[in-house]
């Protein structure tokens, strides 16, 4: 398989304690413990965003760019028999009760659905894009006082929605708009990454250089990295 300049993810063994928090955080399956270190075992399953750098106690994890193979999101699919990762079934109990606190909502705009607002919506002129997985908000209940604050919201799903659709309507709107910059938020199972990537590919079609920060949610509703590309 021919090789490409890409960002891939790098460990440094040295560092590296063989913890493993690392293989459960890359659900692509890309890393694995192999005597006792983490290993990249899979270049075409690392997507090159760093999920798994949040989860390094050791900070035995970066990215770095290098000629690699394609990421594929197929050998993932293959990885798991077919079935996404996203879908499994978890069950999980809140260290603390959830208390009723009126939380007043920091949105400005509607729509706010991606597939509904128009690029040239008057809204989205120079402002601070928040670009959010559907499934971020019943996850991370603080979006409204720590993420929104500020910024214009734009709501979807990677894993249902066309991609190419998605790809030419933000492509649209950092031509029509010019947003000041992008915060896309995320959750940490493989299929919401596919948002990230959109939004690179749409920046690459649109000649754009806007500011892009990732935000990756856990599924119990922690920020677990943050990063700027």
């Amino acid at each position: 398989m021919q090789k490409v300049l890409r960002k891939i993810v790098e460990i440094d063994e040295e560092l590296c304690d063989g913890c493993g928090l690392c293989v459960q955080a890359c659900e692509e399956g890309a890393i694995q413990i192999i005597n006792g270190k983490a290993k990249l075992v899979s270049e075409r399953m690392c997507d090159g965003l760093g999920v798994c750098i949040g989860h390094c106690p050791k900070g035995a994890i970066k990215i770095i760019e290098r000629e690699a193979e394609p990421f594929e999101e197929e050998a993932i699919h293959h990885h798991h028999g077919m079935a996404c990762p996203g879908s499994a079934l978890k069950e999980f109990k809140q260290e603390t009760d959830a208390q009723e606190i009126d939380i007043p909502s920091a949105l400005t705009h509607w729509p706010v659905q991606i597939r509904l607002v128009p690029p040239t919506a008057s809204f989205l002129k120079g402002a601070h894009l928040l670009v959010v997985a559907d499934c971020v908000p019943a996850a991370y209940p603080e979006l409204h006082t720590k993420l929104l604050p500020g910024k214009k919201i734009l709501i979807g799903c990677p894993k249902f929605d066309p991609k190419e659709e998605y790809t030419k309507r933000f492509k649209d709107i950092m031509v029509a708009a010019k947003p000041s910059k992008i915060s896309v938020v995320v959750m940490e199972v493989p299929c919401c990454q596919g948002l990230i990537r959109i939004i690179l590919k749409a920046r690459e079609l649109a000649q754009m250089d806007t500011p892009l920060e990732v935000i990756v949610v856990g599924v119990q509703g922690e920020i677990l990295h943050k990063e700027v590309i």
